[in-house]
């Protein structure tokens, strides 16, 4: 029996390489807005139509069609930016979108609230940087993301560079979005193909990170493929590779669920591009074209089989893998304030409370961030925790950042709680399509009534994981929290307990739907418990897993031990 396909393969199959009609609706004065499949087709490009959905009601009630504008998505592998074009994308943020920039957990800047006849000029201005939006959505490899920190050793820049390399070695071939957004000609005659992709690309999105233990800072098991970094005798020996993870699902629907990803062997760093090319090539075979909500490559494992799927791999490659290499993880988040690097340089970590660099009371970041990039002579790097790092300070330069930090109110992280420190939000509502309930402009009110109640049971210090999810999509990566809210409805969210520290651990259902009262109780009393029974230096995660408060997770990612 044939298969049916789902409706964007069709489209992305009569896209002509993801051209589609963009053109033309771009052109469109008359809607603000483009239509649903070129808008399937602009994600490719690294954008997302949006409306503010905080306007639905009345612009309806006024005959109006939705407050349509556009979110851009930078490809920025490893998530390193110059001052300059830190200043550039600032100026962006102003000059076309909401004057904000975000730093996203794929540790890149999103724009927002960008208008439909400003679109193409936006793009076009971030091009100018250097940077392009391209693949940074889509069903193809999405932004490489890399431990964001380099210190310790030679490993971690060695670290961005394969994220830079991969990055541009998966890039579609096409030239659809340099006709579109760059205006260049079109060789007439020319007899396009993708070598890699194909014409329909990938049957969902896939994500590749980069860890260099003991650091787990980009959740390494949770991506489609991981790259765990090997470091003998201080030198990068080779990577660890990792399969099949992957944090969306559906609520309501047990055969979508997040998934953590299998170590499968190890490679040299001659066989980093070909591993990554085999692994998305038989994705690319094997993935379910029907179904999007199990085209995800965790699917594909878990309905072919692991072993089955390493087999077809090393078939592809014409080697085996060898057996992977020592490694552990001590904890997945950033390490804040100052870190000496390896060569004298320094590196200086801020808190940014759910990525959003914006200017608000007692905290100037927007201000602060283009007067510290005026005169810093290193780089900025985004992590996956939706942080900042000002990094490669000469010893010189400290003082002069220090200044500038204090004086705009950048250093949150000194007084801030344990929680805030860890705490992650998507953006939710109002622009996310998916979202149903409110993540980051929740945080701040949900984090201070948090706050209150570990201080009164005496737990202001201790690091717990926090992450909060619009829907269950997983953007925030919610179910590596050791305490997760993934929204169900307006006020109403799932309550997950029981993951670990360092990211190898899912957490478990613990309250369905339910609102923040109960929330707030539920873990109040859990909250008591910790701070009476707890062992030595036993994470809350742990705590609630040995105490049977949350039942053992199906599975772990495993470690390779010594």
């Amino acid at each position: 029996m044939p298969t049916i396909l789902s409706e964007l393969e069709r489209i992305k199959a009569d896209s002509r390489h993801l051209r589609g009609t963009l053109l033309a609706t771009l052109a469109d004065p008359v809607t603000g807005a483009i239509s649903d499949a070129d808008n399937k087709l602009l994600k490719f490009h690294g954008s997302y139509q949006q409306d503010d959905r905080d306007l639905r009601d009345e612009r309806r009630l006024q005959k109006l069609e939705p407050a349509h504008s556009f979110m851009i998505r930078a490809r920025l592998p490893g998530g390193v930016v110059t001052p300059a074009q830190w200043l550039a994308f600032d100026a962006i943020a102003r000059d076309y979108a909401n004057g904000t920039l975000r730093i996203t957990t794929r540790q890149t800047f999103q724009w927002h609230g960008v208008i439909k006849r400003e679109l193409k000029q936006t793009i076009a201005a971030i091009n100018a940087t250097l940077v392009d939006t391209i693949a940074a959505c889509g069903d193809v490899n999405r932004t490489v993301v890399a431990s964001a920190n380099p210190v310790e050793s030679s490993a971690h820049a060695q670290a961005y560079g394969w994220a830079k390399r991969l990055s541009e070695h998966l890039l579609p071939k096409t030239r659809a979005y340099h006709e579109i957004w760059l205006d260049e000609e079109r060789i007439a005659g020319s007899d396009e193909h993708e070598p890699l992709y194909g014409a329909t690309y990938l049957p969902r999105k896939f994500k590749i990170g980069i860890a260099v233990p003991p650091t787990n800072d980009v959740d390494v098991f949770a991506q489609d493929l991981g790259f765990i970094a090997i470091l003998e005798h201080g030198e990068l020996a080779g990577f660890n590779a990792a399969i099949g993870g992957g944090m969306g699902a559906t609520h309501g629907d047990p055969t979508t669920y997040p998934r953590l990803a299998d170590v499968i062997g190890f490679v040299t760093p001659e066989q980093v591009l070909a591993v990554a090319e085999q692994v998305i090539g038989v994705q690319r075979d094997w993935g379910n074209r029907s179904e999007r909500k199990h085209a995800r490559l965790k699917y594909t494992l878990d309905h072919h089989g692991l072993d089955a799927f390493v087999a077809e791999l090393e078939r592809r490659l014409g080697f085996a893998l060898a057996p992977a290499r020592a490694f552990r993880f001590d904890h997945n988040g950033d390490r804040y304030g100052w870190i000496e690097g390896s060569d004298g340089r320094a590196h200086l970590t801020l808190q940014v409370e759910a990525g959003r660099v914006a200017d608000r009371p007692g905290q100037a970041w927007s201000s602060g961030l283009r007067d510290i990039a005026r005169v810093h002579r290193g780089d900025f790097r985004l992590t996956c925790n939706q942080n900042l790092i000002i990094a490669n300070v000469e010893p010189a330069e400290r003082a002069t950042i220090d200044a500038l930090v204090a004086r705009h109110g950048l250093d949150g992280w000194r007084r801030g709680s344990a929680i805030r420190r860890h705490a992650i939000a998507c953006v939710a509502l109002p622009t996310c399509g998916l979202a149903m309930a409110e993540a980051e402009r929740y945080l701040p009110d949900l984090l201070e009534k948090i706050e209150r109640r570990l201080v009164a049971h005496g737990l202001a210090d201790a690091p717990i994981l926090l992450r909060v999810s619009g829907c269950p999509n997983g953007c925030s990566r919610p179910y590596l929290g050791e305490i997760a809210l993934v929204g169900r409805a307006p006020g109403r969210y799932d309550l997950r307990l029981g993951a670990d520290f360092g990211g190898r651990r899912l957490n478990r259902l613990h309250r369905e739907n339910i609102a923040e009262t109960e929330i707030l109780e539920t873990l109040d009393l859990l909250l008591a418990l910790y701070a009476g029974e707890r062992e030595a230096n036993e994470g809350f995660g742990d705590f609630l897993l040995r105490t049977g408060v949350v039942a053992p997770a199906p599975r772990i990612a495993a470690e390779v031990a010594p």
